[in-house]
């Protein structure tokens, strides 16, 4: 009985550890598309440097351009470094749940503070990936207004 008992135990712990796992999954899922996205901005950004050495007429409309497409980058970058944060934390969490077993349970509340901190730090890319995605879409409609001015004229 008492292997039986320890058996469970480690059943019990192992599968506590599977929720961390999981959410690191989701995790880097998230720093997948994050950093897809980062690339994308980077080089449109390319881009439009090149457009703005040759392109003098409309450089107003460039500089403006790319001053956005800046502070795109710059927010995906905060939600990579968020991700990455959370996922520190889901593999502390996970870690730290073995280690608690080990000893006997004495970390007390700190597997749990760090799952709470990976959830936080997912909440916060989430806000600022949602931040990027309205930078994003608003800059893509002025860009086709300003396009369809010039088609106009």
């Amino acid at each position: 009985m008492p292997q039986l008992q320890s058996a469970l135990a480690h059943y019990a712990i192992l599968t506590a550890m599977l929720a961390p796992a999981l959410l690191m999954a989701a995790t880097a899922s998230l720093l997948t598309s994050a950093n897809a996205r980062l690339a994308r901005v980077v080089d449109r950004l390319r881009a439009l440097m090149v457009s703005w050495e040759f392109d003098a007429p409309d450089a107003t409309e460039r500089q403006d351009q790319i001053n956005r497409h800046r502070r795109r980058a710059h927010l995906v970058l905060r939600a990579c470094q968020l991700l990455y944060g959370a996922l520190g934390a889901f593999v502390g969490t996970s870690l730290g749940l073995a280690v608690d077993a080990f000893t006997g349970f004495r970390l007390g509340v700190i597997p749990t503070a760090l799952a709470v901190l990976g959830v936080l730090f997912l909440l916060l890319a989430s806000i600022v990936m949602g931040s990027e995605v309205s930078l994003s879409v608003s800059s893509f409609d002025l860009e086709m207004e300003q396009e369809m001015q010039r088609k106009r004229k």
